[in-house]
């Protein structure tokens, strides 16, 4: 897990013009720390393979960002982040080629049902027969154990997160802008949003505290949806609708796509219907989406992974790190344990296969 002082120059790297994900991964890999990159100089930079041009834009950046005030940015709203430097960073999207270098995050984390998150998406427009596939099929998912990704959007999108929560299930939504209480689009669906990080569920960006909704954002949030789940699920779509977007990524990334046939005199099958001729898995039931991705014993396999305390001492430290990574003197805070009671009982668990040592005294569940 990145330390503070390494989150706080992942933040003033993120607002330097022109540096996208792939270089910011390029400069980490190279650096082996966002510190060294923030205070290198133009031989350095250049070396690691930077353009001139951006490598100029890092060091005149210096003089307009002070990291700790990006830092104290997050803080202040509540936001917390996740680099690609930190274990706990969604495995599934840490596989596709440009996975965000930072992700701003609210809500919990990770999740055992995330390996089997499927994404579902649609049109705005949604027709009665639209929003009647998405809750059924997104109910019974989410009764098997699956988690459901999408993009907070009016429509479709809204109605997966919905019926998600609605059958106590966990959703992730993907938003194009930030995710700071004021920033959240659209407005209208703040209080869904809410209700995500409510039920267990995350609410996440690649874009900071005060972005705007601008459109060239909702493209690279697609590829996010996608790269954050197995296969995607197109439940209604005309031939113009972001939605085939997401499934475009989700082939790139060497994902399964699958779509709901519809009315072919309906525009707003005609999207979803173009998928099944070219290929994508025809879904009239959520059964059919498990058989294809082999996951019909999801929630029984899940089940079977959780980790049963041997004792109270480890009863203890398993609700301190169930959901994210600890450090040491934080389980020792929240358990009122001694040091030694914790220190021992962590070795246990290391030996038994039940916690990983991430490192720095980072402490975390085995996967």
């Amino acid at each position: 897990m990145a330390s503070q002082e390494e989150i706080k120059y992942w933040l003033a790297l993120g607002k330097v013009p022109g540096l996208g994900p792939a270089r910011l991964k390029r400069l980490w890999e190279h650096f082996d720390s966002m510190k060294r990159v923030w205070e290198a100089d133009l031989i350095n930079l250049r070396g690691a393979g930077l353009e001139q041009k951006i490598a100029e834009e890092i060091i005149s950046s210096r003089r307009e960002i002070n990291p700790d005030e990006e830092l104290g940015k997050i803080e202040k709203a509540g936001i917390k982040i996740v680099t690609l430097d930190d274990a706990n960073y969604p495995r599934l999207l840490k596989e596709i080629y440009n996975p965000p270098a930072i992700l701003y995050y609210q809500g919990q984390l990770t999740s055992e049902s995330d390996e089997f998150a499927v994404a579902v998406v649609g049109t705005r427009k949604y027709s009665s027969y639209g929003k009647q596939v998405a809750m059924n099929i997104v109910a019974e998912l989410t009764n098997q154990g699956v988690t459901t990704v999408s993009g907070l959007a009016i429509g479709i999108d809204a109605i997966v997160h919905e019926a998600t929560i609605n059958q106590k299930g966990r959703t992730i939504a993907v938003l194009g802008s930030g995710i700071g209480e004021n920033d959240i689009y659209p407005s209208i669906n703040r209080y869904l949003a809410k209700k995500v990080i409510e039920n267990g569920g995350l609410i996440l960006s690649e874009y900071g505290p005060g972005t705007v909704p601008i459109k060239q954002n909702f493209p690279q949030r697609n590829r996010i949806i996608s790269g954050l789940s197995v296969a995607t699920l197109i439940i209604e779509a005309p031939e113009s609708s972001g939605a085939l977007l997401t499934a475009k990524y989700a082939l790139e990334q060497n994902r399964d796509v699958m779509a709901v046939p519809g009315n072919i005199y309906n525009a707003n099958a005609a999207g979803t219907n173009n998928l099944i001729k070219m290929g994508a898995k025809l879904v009239t039931s959520a059964n059919d989406v498990l058989e294809a991705l082999n996951m019909k014993q999801v929630k029984k396999f899940i089940d079977n992974r959780k980790v049963v305390p041997d004792s109270q001492e480890e009863a203890l430290i398993l609700q301190t790190i169930t959901d994210e990574p600890a450090h040491v003197d934080e389980i020792i805070k929240k358990t009122g344990l001694t040091t030694a009671q914790v220190n021992s009982t962590l070795i246990l668990m290391e030996m038994k296969g039940r916690v990983r040592n991430l490192g720095n005294m980072v402490f975390a569940i085995a996967r």
